[in-house]
């Protein structure tokens, strides 16, 4: 018997095995037919946004044809599509769980645009800028931990699509791309006050002008999309008196990723002018006062011999 009788006997034997090979072939086709488009939209399109949503969507339309063609493939007939496709969610709902609502995140995610590659965001307690959404996981470069500030660690996070419905998702950037941050100058009592608050904040009203009028553009859209209050855009200060000094609380806005750099150049920049009082405004310290030093008596007698 020839090889070709044989091989034709062995398929006649075994077709379900056949049918896989035959679905395999299919399926490699598909993924080549996908890359070699994925490849064509990066050299082609020059947007990066644009480039990265095209290749996005070749890919989650690929992979929906095969999930299809392997449902009419293996079930013979279009008519028993229903059927294949209860048994096929029942399966996967019972033992592909964690999957399954990784794949529904994922669509949550670009239907709703909870986030998106480019966003900043901090979820289940992991906090980073997005870089990547596919359809099971969000990728990040993480932010914080043990570096100081909003600064990026060096680590990449890839985090399950499941958790954007199991806890809440802050987005730094998503509407509003600007947050508040604020910080504390402690002045001595004594110092110029007035002289203090004018220098703060003239100092903060120039370095922040450029953000100031951005912000307030974009928080006009949030106010008018969101049932919010409006809120104070341009600095603001505020002064508590403690047991020590007189405390100056400057809060301001400032966009998301600058965060860091501004505190520090609003630092410098107020040092410089303070220094330049000649003592008319002086920065406080801890301090401790001494209330009462207690009485010391000495007794020196001239008649006592060492």
């Amino acid at each position: 018997m020839t090889e070709i009788e044989l091989l034709k006997e062995w398929v006649s034997a075994n077709p379900l095995a056949m049918s896989v090979i035959k679905f395999v072939i299919v399926l490699l086709v598909v993924l080549f037919a996908i890359q070699l488009i994925r490849r064509y939209l990066k050299k082609k399109i020059a947007n990066t946004v644009i480039r990265y949503k095209a290749q996005k969507g070749i890919e989650i339309l690929g992979y929906t044809l095969l999930v299809i063609l392997a449902i009419i493939y293996f079930s013979g007939s279009i008519k028993d599509f229903t059927i294949i496709i209860g048994l096929f969610t029942a399966g996967m709902a019972f033992t592909l769980q964690e999957l399954i609502l990784s794949i529904a995140g994922s669509v949550y995610i670009f239907l709703v645009k909870v986030y998106q590659p480019g966003d900043r965001i901090e979820i289940n307690g992991i906090k980073g800028d997005v870089i990547d959404v596919d359809s099971i996981y969000t990728t990040m470069m993480e932010i914080g931990e043990w570096v100081s500030s909003d600064n990026y660690t060096g680590r990449i996070v890839k985090l399950s699509n499941a958790f954007v419905f199991k806890g809440p998702i802050y987005n730094y950037s998503q509407d509003f791309p600007f947050i508040w941050d604020e910080f504390n100058l402690p002045i001595r009592y004594g110092s110029d006050i007035d002289l203090a608050k004018s220098i703060i904040i003239k100092i903060a009203s120039e370095m922040l002008s450029e953000y100031t009028t951005e912000s307030k553009h974009d928080w006009e859209k949030v106010v008018n999309k969101y049932y919010i209050e409006d809120a104070q855009i341009d600095p603001t200060l505020a002064i508590s008196l403690t047991d020590n000094w007189i405390q100056f609380n400057l809060r301001y806005i400032v966009d998301f990723k600058k965060r860091r750099y501004i505190k520090h150049l609003l630092n410098d920049k107020i040092r410089v002018e303070i220094e330049k009082t000649n003592g008319k405004i002086i920065l406080a310290s801890a301090t401790v006062e001494l209330i009462k030093i207690p009485d010391i008596n000495v007794n020196l007698d001239s008649n006592n011999k060492v």
